[in-house]
Order: C-alpha cells, then structure tokens, then sequence
C-alpha cells in the first residue's frame, strides 16, 4: 500500500503538483445541537498534517467527508460549511464550499483553486449512493481528481463510495498520513504483540464484541472486562444483578467465553465490586460487592477493588488495547472507574492503544498528562474493533495493490 509521500516523490517529487488531489477526510465532527457549533474539532486537526503536506507539494487539494445520517431529502443542520469554516480558523486557508459534492459547481471550484485555497466538497451522504457503494457516483467523484487518498481511518471500516468503489476507479491511490499512522499503531497489537498482552473491554453490550473477545482470546494473556457488558458475564455466574443492564439471551455465550478463556489460559478479570445506584440520573452511588447489588437498583460503574485488580494486571503488561469505558463516565458520580484505568494505563511503559470511541473520549475527559502518557489514540472505533478481529477493511483492502 503506498503512501501519500510514495506519490510525492514519483516523477522526481513532482508527483503531486498541480494534480486535482481528493482526499477523504473524516470531518463527521460532533456538533451543538441547539447553536449547530463544533462541540469538538479533533477529527479536522487530526488530518491538517496529511491536507498541509498536499498543499506545500502544490496539489489542487480536494476534501471530502460525511456528516451525520441525513435522511433522504432532509439536509438541514448537516452542511459541512461549518467544518470548512473550522478549516479556515485553524490554518488561514481559503476554504471554499460548492453546494454539491458532485456536479458542475464542484468543477468549477476545483478548476478555479489557487495557492492557499482549498476545496471542501458538501456532504457525501446527501446523496444516498454513497452508502450505497454505487459506481456510479464513484464515477461522478472520480470525475474531480487526478489522484486519491484515504485519510480517514474511521470510515475504512465501510464500502462506500467514497471509500472503496472511488479508489478503485484512480491508478495513482495511496493512504494519508493520519491512516498510515492508525494502521501502524493497531498493527502493533494485532501482529506478534509483546507479551504480556492485556486488553480491557468495556461498554453496553456483549453482543457488540463478541467477535472481537473471541479474536482476543487467541492472543491476550489477560482480559479484563468492566461497563454494563459486564453485568451480562456476573449474571452468567449467577449473581442477582436487579436493575443492572444484562442480556439475558447472552448468558450462554458468557459461559462459553469463560469456559474458553480457562480452556486457553487467559486470565479473565471481571468486577468483585460496582458502584450503584437506582437509575441512571442518581448522582450519587453506593460500592457494594459484585453480588450484592440492592434490590431496585443497578451497576453503573466498576468499584476500587476491581480497579486494582486491572492496575496489577496492567502494570505487568508489555502490550494494552482498550476499548469501552468501564460505566456510565459522563456522569461524575460513575466516571472513577473509568478514569482510574486511563490514568493508570498513562503509566505503564508497554505500548498502550486506546479503540477510539467512548474509551477515546474518556481519555480527553481524564486530561493531558493521561493523553500524554497513551502511546496511540485511535480515531475510529469501529475501525479499530474490526482490525482487533481480524477482518479485511474495504477502504484498506481497496487501497492495496495501487
């Protein structure tokens, strides 16, 4: 797979000059919904390195990216205008925005681009081809570029348009910088990591993970286990879990996954004590044992002695992947347990990885110094999960072979 500085240096480093560059971006950013303002611009600064390097190698820089799950016809509030808006803040460029991300209007700017300008095309999703992975449309976007490149590892996950049918269609196709890096970091725990391998998982649901705790317990030597999925694994023991979220029609799976993880001598470790409450508006909880939830009311968070029971286990470790946080953290009362572990993990000298998502955000909410001390941070959850398991990712697969 070649790299976006593999182009750059094709035809004596002048690969890129002048070309009409399309890059992918994921600019899907969260935005306030009563002002309709950026709540957070991460994922627009996480790609300036790859949008910079494009533009001081003298590319015709085109943006491209989704916002949101606009229904058919229904486009207000998702404009990726104020994305472009950011974009112009943050680095003094001219962004220019067309009404389409297809089209004449979209040429027009593409051809009209001058040094220090760039193009953001709207919303891809405004147009139901793309998740769709229509030829079609990838052909009308293939129309605007010379050259393509995927940065937007949190898309690569999905064969849309945009992401798998458009590379295929452009000869000269590589991977970004932010991409590049992601697929790096990941690979690290996902091919002959150094032992010990720890992985936390944590999050809602057993059913969401439940291929990537069967690809874990092939590697890992420990698995710690917390948030709401874990009252589904107590359950399964036979603990009384009252109000606590559990799938009940997921009790057999969680002993089958207890019975493989002794079978393959994986360490498994589950909470010994939660923090409850009567509902997930309290703002205030009460430490009880793993199987002493009080009637009328549920876990929403792992308790102290669970968390060290995690810090031993990390702090042997050599390699550590995690994702999903530990209980409900947006809430303050249900936040420690989660933010205990990304401290923790901060310190530890293995290589630490972060599955993007929740567990990524958890991380920002317990400050820099934590941020600081995790060696990657990924920018894509469902990306992340799906490389842990295994599978082939479209936006990747179709970048090989270029």
């Amino acid at each position: 797979m070649k790299t976006i500085a593999d182009l750059a240096a094709a035809d004596d480093g002048r690969g890129l000059a002048n070309k009409r560059l399309f890059i992918r971006v994921d600019f899907n950013v969260p935005l306030d919904k009563k002002t309709g303002k950026i709540t957070d611009d991460a994922r627009i600064r996480e790609a300036l390195p790859t949008i910079r390097f494009a533009m001081e190698k003298g590319a015709k820089v085109i943006l491209a990216s989704h916002m949101g799950r606009p229904k058919p016809g229904k486009h207000e509030g998702l404009s990726l205008e104020v994305c472009g808006d950011r974009l112009a803040e943050l680095t003094g460029w001219e962004v220019h925005v067309p009404d389409d991300c297809i089209g004449d209007a979209a040429k027009k700017v593409i051809m009209d681009l001058r040094p220090n300008q760039v193009c953001l095309l709207e919303n891809l999703r405004f147009h139901p081809e793309e998740e769709a992975n229509d030829e079609g449309f990838a052909r009308q976007l293939a129309e605007l570029c010379d050259v393509y490149v995927d940065d937007a590892f949190g898309c690569v996950h999905r064969a849309h348009a945009s992401v798998h049918a458009l590379p295929l269609l452009v000869r000269d196709r590589a991977a970004g910088m932010l991409l590049e890096r992601e697929l790096k970091a990941l690979g690290k725990v996902v091919h002959n990591p150094e032992k010990p391998y720890v992985a936390i998982l944590g999050g809602a649901k057993v059913s969401d993970k439940i291929d990537v705790v069967e690809a874990l317990l092939g590697v890992v030597d420990a698995l710690c286990i917390g948030g709401a999925m874990a009252n589904t694994f107590l359950a399964a023991q036979g603990k009384k879990m009252q109000k606590s979220l559990v799938e009940e029609d997921k009790l057999p799976l969680a002993r089958t996954i207890m019975e493989k993880a002794q079978s393959r001598g994986v360490k498994l470790v589950l909470p010994v004590d939660v923090i409850c409450a009567e509902g997930i508006d309290a703002q205030a909880g009460t430490v009880v044992a793993a199987g002493a939830v009080p009637e009328g009311q549920m876990a929403l968070d792992i308790g102290p002695k669970t968390v060290d029971l995690i810090k031993n286990e990390l702090f042997k470790a050599k390699t550590v992947f995690w994702n999903g946080p530990m209980g409900l953290f947006e809430t303050r009362a249900f936040s420690a347990g989660t933010l205990d572990v990304a401290r923790a993990l901060a310190k530890i000298d293995g290589f630490t990885v972060v599955g993007g998502g929740d567990s990524a955000a958890a991380v920002k909410v317990a400050g820099e110094d934590v941020l600081k001390g995790i060696d990657h941070i990924s920018t894509g959850g469902g990306a992340s999960l799906e490389l842990i398991e295994g599978k082939k990712l479209p936006g990747v697969a179709a970048l090989e072979g270029a």
